[in-house]
């Protein structure tokens, strides 16, 4: 889906680039390089009106502001390059930033990229790397415990699902509940959490393969630094990526001969059907639509629903995509058992940069690797 950066954030970017770009001119009390931080810091504060903090994220030469990938500019370019030629891979401006934050965010930026020194984060501009290593070695073909699905989360999202199977309004509030409880949970312990969804060989249905993509989301995410509303938004997108499957009929969800040409047409609505689901529904992040709608694109819009070929794929469907194959393949299906994650690895390396985004698969199976890795 293609996106425009908002004009003010724009605005910041360009007025600090600009005075980035005087400071190795002049200096950093020049009365030009004030005058531009000064506008840079006006864009700030008055994007930071209409919330309480946005993110910049750098992926593969691309810059996703607030999870959303921008069009092609100069300018955005130019800002993407900087940041990764200093080693930042986003940056999160916080309600409460204040001028001399910003300064020191310009006189790090204007350093040339030889020079010894780390840009810091401060308390409102939170700076950090993304490190997309190229995973996959090492996979194993041992069992790591599986820990239970917490019976709570389980019954609530049952009952989530169940409403809607049965045509009612999606009750919004338990969802974000339920994923909350996740994040939080990832943060204390995210390795137990990560295995529970990665290695899991019981049968598929719908809310436990949704619980797994939702976590491999989650770790995905977190893995790049993402945090706050985006991170949680993130995570109820992956629950409900895959609502459309219940407007879809239940005989050929769970036929286990091949589909007909005309089986897979109707099966092919289920991304349109979700998403239009999701828009009529209050209360739900619109990251989630988008996801609902996105998720069987491929990353070189070979699948489906077909679209313009100016599109721009939003960075968490692109993640969902990911998660939703690899959960697919660890699944037991009437015709097959699980595959093993070496055979998965295999799988998802030949895809990088035809159906998958090439670094964040990378990225999802350094991820994964670490699970045959012996805890510490």
């Amino acid at each position: 889906m293609s996106a425009n950066v908002p004009v003010h954030i724009l605005d910041f970017i360009r007025h600090l680039l600009s005075a980035t770009a005087n400071v190795a001119l002049y200096g950093m009390n020049h009365p030009q390089v004030e005058h531009l931080s000064s506008q840079a810091y006006a864009g700030i504060l008055t994007a930071l009106e209409t919330c309480r903090e946005f993110s910049m994220l750098v992926v593969d030469d691309e810059l996703i502001i607030n999870g959303l990938p921008q069009d092609p500019s100069l300018v955005l370019d130019r800002f993407a390059q900087i940041l990764k030629s200093r080693g930042i891979g986003h940056i999160k401006v916080l309600e409460g930033v204040s001028r001399q934050e910003l300064k020191e965010l310009i006189a790090g930026l204007a350093r040339q990229s030889e020079t010894p020194g780390v840009i810091a984060s401060s308390e409102h501009l939170r700076l950090g790397r993304v490190e997309l290593s190229a995973g996959g070695e090492g996979w194993g073909r041992h069992h790591v415990p599986i820990p239970e699905m917490p019976a709570e989360e389980r019954d609530r999202f049952m009952e989530i699902y169940e409403t809607v199977k049965h045509h009612h309004k999606l009750k919004v509030n338990g969802l974000l509940e339920v994923v909350s409880g996740f994040v939080e949970v990832f943060r204390q312990e995210g390795r137990p959490l990560l295995v529970m969804a990665a290695l899991r060989d019981t049968d598929e249905y719908t809310f436990t393969h949704s619980t797994n993509v939702c976590i491999l989301n989650l770790a995905q995410a977190m893995s790049l630094g993402i945090q706050g509303q985006l991170l949680n938004d993130i995570g109820v997108a992956a629950m409900l990526h895959d609502i459309g499957k219940l407007f879809i009929p239940e005989e050929i969800l769970t036929k286990k001969d091949k589909l007909t040409s005309e089986e897979f047409d109707l099966m092919k609505q289920h991304p349109a059907k979700g998403a239009r689901y999701l828009l009529e529904t209050p209360g739900v992040p619109r990251l989630a639509i988008s996801t609902a709608f996105e998720h069987h694109m491929k990353y070189n819009f070979s699948g489906y629903p077909q679209v313009s070929s100016d599109w721009r794929q939003n960075i968490c469907s692109q993640m969902t995509t990911i998660s939703d194959f690899f959960d697919a393949l660890r699944t037991r299906r009437s015709y097959r058992e699980p595959l093993e994650l070496h055979e998965i690895s295999e799988m998802l390396q030949i895809m990088m940069g035809n159906d998958l985004h090439p670094l964040l698969t990378r990225n999802f199976l350094q991820i994964i690797a670490r699970l045959t890795e012996p805890s510490v």
